[in-house]
């Protein structure tokens, strides 16, 4: 892997407003994709949501939220640690669940596929819009693409990750936008609890597709706001 520090990515300042996370990056407070895509979600969603936690109890949905968010952060530390080429000794020895899957997306998903690193964990924004981190973005199998990181209980099918979709067309696009590149390709990668890997990948006309579909959620988000 070859790194390429060929843009210039903004420092950025998150925050929670009411609830929802916030970046300010070059003096505009932007709120963050994931905010704009839970602010958004469709009544069929919220209702799932509703249903499941009410099935497994309050206390249950915390806890799986909880341990969820925990073994992703863990995780994307350890993917972050290896783009830049941090991973030490001490951190290969360490055997948790995160740094298994880890593994799992990087023998499977980034060894020779990933070439070039232009950015990890790098500050995206859409200028009025939007703006977010992104996991990782440079060249992949030959395409200027956006990568994202994922962990999951259980394997996915591609009709439940409309929102990683979304994440990727929001991050492309303003990639495109701010730094004039042209990025044709998004690719989540994914690891289960069992060491399952998964890969899903959208390009050109779809990627163009889900990266309009997300301005719609931007334009639905501020119109609810500017209703409140």
């Amino acid at each position: 892997m070859l790194w390429n520090n060929k843009f210039t990515y903004p420092k950025s300042m998150r925050s929670m407003v009411s609830g929802s996370r916030m970046y300010a990056v070059n003096q505009q407070k932007l709120p963050s994709v994931t905010s704009i895509l839970q602010a958004t979600q469709s009544e069929e969603k919220k209702a799932s949501l509703a249903n499941w936690k009410a099935r497994v109890g309050a206390a249950e949905a915390n806890r799986i939220k909880n341990d969820a968010s925990s073994r992703g952060t863990s995780m994307h530390g350890f993917l972050e640690k290896y783009l830049l080429g941090q991973l030490n000794l001490e951190l290969l020895e360490i055997e948790n669940k995160s740094k298994k899957m880890a593994d799992e997306i990087i023998e499977r998903g980034i060894k020779g596929k990933l070439t070039e690193i232009w950015g990890t964990e790098s500050c995206l924004y859409y200028p009025s819009k939007y703006a977010g981190t992104c996991d990782a973005v440079g060249v992949y199998e030959g395409q200027e693409t956006i990568i994202d990181f994922k962990q999951s209980n259980k394997p996915k099918k591609e009709e439940w990750i409309e929102d990683y979709y979304l994440q990727l067309g929001a991050y492309s696009l303003a990639h495109n936008v701010v730094h004039n590149s042209k990025i044709t390709q998004g690719i989540v990668l994914l690891c289960t609890v069992d060491n399952l890997f998964q890969d899903f990948r959208i390009q050109g006309e779809k990627l163009e597709e889900y990266q309009n579909k997300f301005l719609e959620k931007v334009e639905q988000y501020y119109h609810q706001r500017n209703a409140n």
